[in-house]
């Protein structure tokens, strides 16, 4: 039976809404139109969320579409809003917060899914406190670069749909050019959303947004004994199995406040994220970040923290502190388990044995010992075989050369090579030679696959996206179109997309990112 081809609209007017936030009462956000900006200019779309969205490729070019995605526009059947919540920064009760940047223009009725549809930098809100309102071009790249990046890798995250540009000067640290992200997720409602009501002891209002979202997005609580201990359960479960995948490609988010923290477990608001180069499990990725708080290390204990704030909050409406406290109790093996599949799938184990706990630790350790490159370490690890064993294994001349360099890349170096002792790892590469041979039976050429489906060839490194912010400054997307490309199958190399793979370039460890944008 073949499928039902899937209507795409030409105009965000004539898609189907549905605006289920903001048919909650006006106490959870405030009504209020963004501020257009000036001059503004279509950068950049992605394709893939406008077919999300139920968008042709005709859409871009209807004079409505940049209306919409700069804010110079409302959306016709949407209802733009702000939302309010509190939150933990860097550990410390900040109070209130909310959107102070972003405004909710509609929920739409995709194709597969609802989205909400998000402007981020399009004016001040109630909730500015402090800031302009405005976001700039240097971190609008960035998060639209990672979005895509983080999906290409199977993590949970926010999408985009368009990036904008404009002539408003937007004053940081130097003078810096305004932008507009335009991002999409089923809801952008945080762990601080709860917070929030918790702390004005308004446990009406915080049982109403529990139930909206288990409604909306976690019906299956429903059938449970206690719906929102359920739902802390699911939240859990997502928030540790979405760690684990952080940390399994090297990736620091920089800022995991509890208002930074999505419900629905998706990787929400890229600030001062990074992608490791040379691995360092003390890495921090933003240097506002002086105390190493959100460092690559603390991460998982950072997200469990953050989920005992939201238990918290919950208490409110659950008397019960030994279900809240069971359901916190699900992280550590939920997140020890996804880490445990994850590695196998990377070192090419079709099963764990005795030992390999060690054998992973070990390579950790030597990582850590000579900074090796997270990315290829365990990528040119699928090719760490002798060459009679790759012969066997049904790996050709031509695709060695293709990932190892010989050829092809000469940027790419072997994996002992990526060792500044290498003697020790050819040392450990003898034990995972042994190892690799107690596999249960299967296929070198499958485990290889296996290994090279599980880690990318292509991370978004830091100096990748500030080569794409450069050309962009100047009008030039050639660099955002080819990074789009590849992220979006960072498995899979690309012909002509060598430079993007090597390592990177002795400049790169100079770039500083932080909570600045």
């Amino acid at each position: 039976m073949k499928d039902t081809p899937v209507r795409l609209f030409d105009r965000f007017d004539d898609i189907p809404k549905l605006n289920s936030f903001a048919a909650l009462p006006a106490t959870f956000y405030t009504r209020l139109p963004t501020t257009p900006l000036n001059q503004p200019e279509l950068l950049h779309v992605n394709a893939e969320a406008l077919n999300l969205l139920g968008l042709s490729a005709h859409a871009v070019q209807d004079p409505s579409f940049l209306d919409v995605v700069s804010g110079t526009s409302a959306m016709a059947g949407g209802q733009t809003l702000a939302a309010v919540y509190s939150g933990h920064q860097f550990g410390q009760w900040a109070g209130q917060l909310g959107d102070g940047r972003a405004h909710l223009l509609a929920e739409i009725k995709g194709p597969k899914g609802n989205w909400e549809l998000q402007l981020k930098g399009a004016g001040m809100t109630p909730y500015s406190r402090m800031g302009d309102g405005r976001a700039v071009l240097r971190s609008s790249v960035r998060e639209y670069l990672a979005s895509e990046a983080m999906h290409g890798l199977g993590i949970p995250t926010t999408r985009v749909l368009a990036l904008v540009t404009a002539k408003n000067p937007v004053m940081r640290e130097t003078v810096e050019t305004a932008a507009v992200v335009a991002r999409m997720a089923p809801s952008f409602i945080r762990f601080g959303s709860f917070q929030h009501w918790a702390a004005r002891k308004q446990p009406e209002l915080l049982r109403q947004l529990s139930d909206y979202v288990i409604e909306r997005f976690y019906p299956d609580c429903l059938n449970a004994s206690n719906p929102y201990v359920s739902l802390l359960e699911s939240v859990v479960t997502r928030t540790a199995e979405m760690i684990a995948g952080w940390q399994v490609v090297g990736f620091c988010h920089g800022v995991m406040n509890t208002d930074n923290m999505s419900i629905l477990g998706l990787t929400l608001d890229y600030g001062p994220y990074g992608f490791m180069d040379g691995f360092d499990a003390r890495h921090i990725c933003n240097h506002t970040d002086t105390s190493g708080r959100y460092a690559w290390h603390a991460q998982p204990a950072v997200a469990h923290w953050n989920l005992y704030q939201l238990a918290n909050s919950l208490h409110e409406i659950i008397p019960d502190a030994d279900a809240l406290r069971a359901a916190l109790d699900l992280f550590e093996p939920t997140f020890l388990n996804a880490m445990q599949q994850r590695m196998m799938q990377k070192l090419g184990f079709n099963n764990w044995q005795d030992g390999d706990e060690t054998l992973v630790d070990d390579l950790w350790s030597l990582m850590q010992a000579s900074h090796a490159d997270f990315t290829l370490t365990f990528r040119q690890l699928a090719y760490a075989l002798s060459p009679v064993d790759m012969n066997q294994a049904g790996i050709t001349q031509q695709q060695i050369e293709f990932d190892l360099g010989n050829t092809v890349n000469p940027a790419l170096k072997p994996f002992v090579d990526l060792f500044i002792d290498r003697p020790a790892a050819e040392q450990w590469l003898e034990r995972y030679r042994q190892r690799i041979a107690r596999n249960i039976q299967t296929a070198g050429f499958d485990r290889i696959q296996t290994m090279l489906a599980a880690n990318p060839l292509y991370v978004l490194r830091n100096h990748l996206a500030h080569e794409a912010i450069e050309a962009a400054k100047k009008g030039d997307v050639s660099e955002i179109d080819s990074l789009m490309k590849i992220l979006r199958n960072p498995f899979v190399a690309e012909a002509g997309m060598e430079r993007y793979a090597a390592l990177p370039p002795a400049w790169a460890s100079r770039i500083e990112v932080s909570c600045s944008s």
